[in-house]
């Protein structure tokens, strides 16, 4: 029997090595042993911790859980986590995932499961004897899958590097796009893409042409980069080839490098239509994006309350006029442009002197004015500033109060810094791609130079991070 193992062993590993196509196949399927045993290590883990002297000594066990009948149990329940990863797509055949979303969805699918079980011992009115062994296993089990799936990663993408497991490509098509996507293809094998055959400009049949790349060797996948060459008839005919040959096929385009944060493609009649993301915050991700703000803006507001009442006596020491800059110098209310380029009443700590602001525009001013030949204007050692607004602008105090209009949804935590309607009025078309998303307190050209980044580059930090947004 040991010898037919090792035979049956040798067989498996010459099929990997000559097909490699199924690399993918083979990595998801061993996936699904691997997570049931990591989910069962959970459990394990768990168990020990809770009969673990130290933790002993500081809560007593008081039930009775023998080890096999809670091994039954655990045996179980990562049979039920196993057909949630599945649901959740943590065994769908892709290369295009990447770590963090992978652990995202290995970090969903685990609450779900443990959602799971709870909601069941809820409906039987069977109560687990530890409360403690539940909520070590659902930490244990995050901990255990998520390095179970880094690793598996890895090593993937070593077999990638030694040309293990690697998809033999052929690229069509004589584009930007194209050349970019091959120059990344050649510099990063970790993709997990050969590239046998590029035919830039096909002349004649372009089937004909790749069916004879395909009878020299062999062909995994084809990628069509359309550039509008190319009669839609020909791209039909290739596809249906593929189809048939059983190779896999990739079509992108020069179109697609719209600056656009993502495409979905839905079908219609039978026919794909691709819709074109400004944000990943377009649905969900604007959701927890607002969760995200409410909770945390609510405990900053209570963590900083002190401090804010501090601020605001010393204000009141330190010059005549209000503790915030509300209003402009004719009386009307202060604004700022917001989502979608609608105003909103803004409000900050005061940092200059009363009846100043529209001081901004003298010519003794805007001879200081650093972002001079932008729409912005930013004064270098303005003198209109108070003693203590110097040092609240300093550490940037004087924008704590924006933490109420983060509260009520004015504002957001991080994002585009909110510009003044004059300032607004002066942007380019390309440049209002800032107001796709809620303003911030902060974001990425704050914390990249503030000041010392010009008004392009400042736009450019924020469109990158309105483009690639995530959670993390």
């Amino acid at each position: 029997m040991y010898l037919n193992l090792c035979r049956l062993t040798k067989i498996a590993l010459c099929f990997i090595l000559i097909d490699m196509k199924k690399s993918e196949l083979i990595f998801s399927a061993l996936l699904v042993p691997l997570d049931w045993i990591l989910l069962v290590l959970s459990g394990f883990a768990a168990y020990a911790l809770r009969f673990h002297p130290r933790v002993v000594e500081i809560r007593p066990v008081i039930f009775n859980l023998p080890f096999p009948e809670y091994f039954q149990i655990v045996a179980s329940v990562a049979t039920v986590f196993i057909l949630i990863f599945a649901i959740s797509g943590l065994y769908s055949i892709t290369s295009g995932r990447s770590v963090a979303e992978e652990l995202i969805r290995v970090i969903l699918a685990c609450s779900t499961g443990f959602l799971v079980v709870v909601l069941y011992l809820f409906w039987q009115r069977e109560f687990f004897s530890s409360r403690f062994i539940i909520l070590a296993a659902f930490i244990f089990t995050i901990l255990f899958v998520s390095i179970g799936r880094v690793i598996t990663r890895l090593v993937q993408r070593v077999c990638f590097r030694r040309g293990i497991g690697l998809h033999n490509l052929i690229i069509i098509g004589n584009s930007s796009i194209g050349e970019r996507l091959a120059g990344e293809y050649h510099r990063n094998p970790s993709l997990g893409f050969r590239i046998v055959s590029r035919i830039k400009e096909p002349p004649g049949d372009i089937v004909s042409q790749v069916k004879q790349i395909a009878s020299n060797e062999r062909v995994d996948d084809i990628l069509f980069v359309d550039n509008g060459k190319i009669a839609s008839d020909t791209v039909f005919n290739l596809v249906n080839w593929a189809s048939l040959s059983h190779i896999s096929f990739h079509y992108s385009s020069d179109y697609l490098n719209w600056p656009a944060a993502g495409v979905d493609i839905t079908s219609i009649a039978g026919i794909p239509v691709m819709e074109f993301k400004r944000t990943p915050l377009d649905g969900w991700g604007r959701i927890l994006k607002r969760a995200f703000d409410i909770i945390v803006s609510t405990a900053l507001i209570i963590i900083f309350a002190p401090i804010m009442l501090l601020i605001a006596l010393i204000i009141k020491l330190d010059s005549k006029g209000g503790v915030f800059f509300s209003e402009l110098d004719d009386g009307s209310p202060l604004e700022r442009i917001g989502q979608y380029e609608k105003p909103f009443r803004y409000f900050k700590f005061r940092t200059m002197i009363p009846k100043s602001d529209s001081m901004r525009y003298s010519p003794e001013l805007q001879a200081l004015n650093a972002r001079a030949g932008s729409p912005m204007v930013k004064i270098k050692n303005d003198p209109r500033i108070t003693r203590f607004g110097f040092f609240l602008r300093r550490w940037s105090l004087d924008e704590l109060s924006e933490l109420f209009l983060v509260l009520v949804g004015k504002m957001s935590l991080v994002g585009p810094r909110p510009h003044l309607p004059e300032e607004v009025a002066k942007y380019q078309p390309h440049q209002k791609i800032v107001f796709t998303i809620k303003p911030g307190m902060t974001g990425i050209a704050q914390i990249s130079g503030r000041s010392d980044l010009t008004f392009g580059e400042e736009m450019t930090l924020d469109a990158y991070y309105i483009k690639n947004w995530s959670l993390i």
